[in-house]
Formats: structure tokens, sequence, C-alpha cells
């Protein structure tokens, strides 16, 4: 997250307000709904933020649980090993439940490969910075 003003545009503050806040929302939802990515909508959050609302970018800057990840996020592009291996467990229970549980049909196979895909995405992230010699 580099620091931004907000966006000059009063319909462009509330546009980015919405999405800051309806992001938040669904990562906050995403915490106990297995499947659904949270560090993905913490940061969309997050960005939205910077041009709507300094102060609920501050607010999520200092968050005990937001604060590290947006920190990892904007020094470094990094996503933690727990939160590599938390959303993989998450997709991965989410993908059993849908295969035992419904109809296997061609938009539950889709749903599995975007999973698939967003873990490929998410370790391929640094879990650390890279040390210098």
């Amino acid at each position: 997250m580099t620091p931004t003003r907000p966006s000059s545009s009063k319909i462009s503050r509330l546009l980015f307000g919405a999405l800051a806040y309806v992001s938040l929302a669904i990562g906050l939802i995403a915490i106990v709904v297995p499947g659904l990515p949270t560090t993905e909508f913490i940061l969309l959050a997050a960005w939205a933020a910077t041009k709507s609302s300094p102060r609920l970018s501050a607010w999520m800057e200092n968050h005990r649980l937001f604060g590290p990840i947006l920190c990892n996020w904007r020094n470094g592009r990094i996503i933690s090993r727990r939160a590599k291996v938390s959303a993989t467990l998450s997709m991965l229970l989410c993908a059993g439940l849908m295969l035992s549980l419904l109809n296997h049909h061609w938009t539950m196979y889709a749903a599995i490969a975007g999973m698939a895909l967003g873990n490929l995405w998410i370790w391929s992230r640094p879990e650390a910075l890279p040390q210098t010699s």
C-alpha cells in the first residue's frame, strides 16, 4: 500500500469507500468461511481505503490482525507461510466439502480450478525479504 491521497471526486471517494467496506466485510466473513480468501479481500479493502478514507486506512494499518498483513504486503509483497498454509487448508476443506456434498457440475469444477489458481498465486509470493549479503 503506497500512501496516496484520497480521490478528489466525491463520487469516486464514495465508490472507493463502498468497495473498501464491502471488501472488509467479505474479508471478515472469510476468516470463518472455508474457501473464501481473507488476505485478498483485506488487501483490496486497504487499497480502496487509501483512495477514500484516511481514517479507515489508518485503522486497518494499525489493526492487530490486518496491520501485519498490510505491512508485509507493502514491504515486499510478502505473504507469510502461516497465511499460505491457512489459505491452502481452507481451500482444500472447501473443495472436499464441495466434492462430497454437491452435484458434480462444471461450475463446481470451475470453482475448484479458481481456488487452485489462487493457491498457486499465493504460494508464488515471497515469505520474507531476500537476505542481502
